[in-house]
């Protein structure tokens, strides 16, 4: 039963709530006891808002799970946990979030709830609307930033919101690119039901769409860098030094996703794949002591 419970949970997805701490790296609040605590009660209340919504997502997909080759083994497609239990684990996690968001400020409580909403509206409509399913995902990263920077009571960036904008899209795209070859080789096995959506997609449409969300993440980013905004409130031009760590890594990303089947799970190939872990890593370590 924990077992169950934690894949249903799904913990290694967490990683991608470190987006509500982009605001305290970015506005040298690293250093105020105060914010990194409301980050830190920050972050976990979107970890429970995040296993909320994977639980709410498994229960309205249970019926496509259990026809799915590798889904149907989910602990609500297999049985391991049943519906009223799934319902009650996702009441649990939503109440703790707007708990543990209640803690730090109205707006994480408010962008927790618009959270939850639009993955609610994700799960119903917005996942089998073309295009618009991936700027669904986008929406969900801009409202981490947002909890960590208003709700932090920081100002937040344009150039952090674009940034992390192209970033999310082109991660999102990505994800469809993967789950488009995925479904070709369940199609070859007789797999029932694939994800209504990608009938709208083809490869060609979506490499464009990577490689349009790719090349305007690093030409943010690298904007950014050498902005007269930038350099005056950092006071240092010194940024434009972490941007070969983002090509890179976007070079990588791609790297897995055509020639090592990668794409379809962004936090499980960043911590699976030591070239990425060691890119974020130093990017992470050069960014502070480059703002320190």
């Amino acid at each position: 039963m924990l077992y169950s419970l934690i894949k249903l949970l799904r913990p290694h997805q967490y990683i991608k709530n470190g987006f509500v701490f982009l605001g305290v790296v970015f506005a040298h609040e690293w250093g105020e006891p105060g914010t990194v605590l409301a980050a830190g009660l920050t972050f976990l209340a979107f970890c429970a808002i995040a296993s909320a919504v994977y639980v709410l997502n498994d229960i309205v997909d249970v019926e496509a799970d259990r026809h799915h080759p590798t889904k149907r083994d989910r602990p609500i497609a297999s049985g391991a946990i049943g519906i009223p239990t799934a319902w009650a684990i996702f009441a649990t996690a939503a109440v703790i979030a707007l708990v543990l968001g209640a803690l730090v400020s109205a707006w994480v409580i408010t962008l927790i709830l618009t959270y939850l909403v639009l993955n609610v509206a994700y799960s119903w409509s917005l996942k089998h609307v073309v295009i618009l399913d991936v700027f669904s995902i986008a929406a969900g990263f801009m409202l981490r930033i947002l909890a960590g920077t208003l709700g932090l009571g920081i100002e937040p960036s344009q150039w952090l919101l674009l940034c992390g904008l192209m970033l999310t899209l082109f991660l999102g795209f990505a994800k469809r690119r993967a789950e488009l070859a995925d479904i070709t080789i369940e199609r070859r096995g007789n797999a029932e039901r694939p994800r209504r959506v990608l009938d709208d997609y083809s490869v060609s449409l979506l490499d464009q769409f990577i490689s349009i969300s790719a090349a305007c993440t690093v030409l943010a980013y690298g904007l950014y860098t050498v902005s007269a905004e930038t350099i005056a409130l950092h006071g240092t031009d010194g940024l434009i030094y972490t941007l070969p760590f983002v090509i890179y890594g976007i070079f990588r990303y791609l790297f897995l996703l055509h020639a090592r089947g990668g794409g379809n799970d962004t936090s499980r190939d960043l911590v699976t794949d030591p070239h990425l872990l060691a890119t974020v890593a130093v990017w992470l370590g050069v960014t502070i002591a480059v703002l320190a």
